[in-house]
């Protein structure tokens, strides 16, 4: 039996045409849908022709979005000596050495970001089931192992993200709130479309972008047209 789909949800699904939508017409559209009674996030999914089962077809990396996230990003840092008080006077919300690697192996998980010095990955390694499930292992290609720690709070609290394509090459990113302005959503939307080609897996053959649709948090998915996405000029955006 299908899930069953509620009226609010099937009333917003029909203002969605099938067709492909020009990306700030989707944005506006995806505005109009997102009528649940909290701040919705905004949404992309993206299917790449790509098949992470080989190393040489996976995507993993970091977008600066320029409008930000529309979230308070809490930051944790594991350090040694001047780092854990750097790392205090740079705005993180939670620094530390041994002490917090215990605390996080006792369940505290009050951060969205883990950023670690390389000196200290040795010890952060055993807590990686305990991270790993929850995307918050350190990484390098994830710019959360890094000796400026300073650069990298300021970056993840002022809108960069990590993301990466699943087992079945989709990415699935949050790009800013549903409260942001369609011109906003659009410019974080071509940052993250930029960053994707730019990074695209050496693997990667024949067509590599196959579909791409937002959403609202709880609203329908809108495709949206790649190629005038991937033409569209960051002037015109902005």
């Amino acid at each position: 039996m299908g899930k069953k789909i509620s009226r609010r949800l099937q009333a917003l699904q029909d203002k969605v045409e099938d067709r492909d939508y020009t990306p700030l017409e989707a944005l506006a559209l995806l505005k109009e849908t997102a009528t649940a009674k909290f701040a919705e996030a905004a949404e992309a999914h993206i299917r790449l022709g790509i098949d992470p089962k080989y190393t040489d077809q996976q995507l993993r990396t970091t977008v600066a979005l320029p409008k930000g996230t529309g979230q308070i990003v809490r930051v944790a840092v594991i350090a040694r000596g001047e780092k854990v008080t750097e790392a205090t006077n740079a705005g993180a919300d939670i620094a530390g050495s041994e002490e917090l690697i215990d605390q996080i192996q006792k369940g505290m998980m009050d951060f969205d970001k883990l950023i670690a010095t390389p000196d200290v990955m040795p010890m952060v390694a055993k807590l990686g089931k305990l991270l790993g499930p929850r995307g918050l292992m350190p990484s390098p290609k994830g710019g959360t192992v890094t000796t400026d720690v300073a650069s990298a709070i300021a970056e993840f609290k002022a809108g960069k993200l990590e993301f990466r394509a699943d087992r079945t090459g989709i990415v699935h990113v949050m790009f800013g709130k549903a409260s942001f302005a369609p011109e906003d959503l659009l410019i974080n939307l071509k940052a993250l479309q930029e960053t994707i080609d730019r990074n695209r897996p050496s693997g990667a053959k024949g067509r590599y972008w196959r579909t791409f649709y937002v959403s609202a948090t709880m609203g329908p998915s809108i495709k949206i047209d790649i190629s005038a996405l991937r033409d569209l000029k960051l002037t015109e955006a902005a």
